[in-house]
């Protein structure tokens, strides 16, 4: 078994194996020493920079979901107006993360992890998005496609539409309705998005 050193390479392999951990048997029945084993290091070189699996799940899912908000993003290009550019981001992003493995995993298995990112406090995933949306509608305000406001409060009002779609959209979706398909209701997300962030 090899030490970890604290850079991103070492920090990914880890946090591979909690991600094929947890896929194959869920948060609560991860161990440090299942982890440990398949990122082949020793358990007391977890313990020196996660103290529990639910600390290593946290970085995880900070890993994943930043990934999948800037993954949905499109790339700014001439032509495009940045509130169409975010709406159609923010769109993709709600459907990214419905088809992600692990975000379906723990929805699934284990959807207390959520809760405390819902009820009580920001995560460090929540803090990232609220800065990348609050980056975008500076430039919206400035190419004029979205309506003047403060960035920041519009980046949470924004975030709590588009969170409450990600995590409960599949208990409004009726899919022998065509009109209360999953598709529809991300139909009804674009419009809301458009509303509200138009001029």
């Amino acid at each position: 078994m090899t030490p970890i050193r604290h850079n991103q390479a070492d920090n990914d392999a880890v946090l591979d194996a909690v991600r094929d951990c947890v896929l194959a048997v869920g948060v609560r029945r991860t161990t440090l020493t299942d982890v440990a084993r398949r990122a082949g290091v020793s358990r007391m070189t977890l313990y020196r920079r996660w103290p529990d699996v639910r600390t290593l799940v946290g970085d995880l899912m900070t890993r994943e979901w930043i990934g999948v908000a800037r993954g949905a993003v499109p790339e700014a290009r001439p032509g495009l107006a940045t509130r169409t550019r975010m709406v159609d981001g923010l769109v993709a992003g709600v459907r990214a993360f419905g088809e992600h493995p692990l975000f379906r995993k723990i929805v699934g298995v284990d959807p207390e992890l959520l809760l405390p990112y819902v009820l009580d406090r920001r995560g460090a995933s929540q803090e990232a998005m609220l800065e990348l949306l609050a980056d975008v509608l500076r430039e919206g305000h400035a190419d004029g496609s979205v309506r003047a406001g403060h960035p920041e409060r519009q980046a949470r009002a924004v975030l709590l539409v588009v969170q409450s779609f990600t995590l409960s959209v599949r208990t409004m979706t009726d899919e022998d309705d065509p009109d209360l398909t999953h598709e529809a209701l991300l139909d009804e997300l674009r419009d809301i998005l458009e509303r509200t962030l138009a001029p």
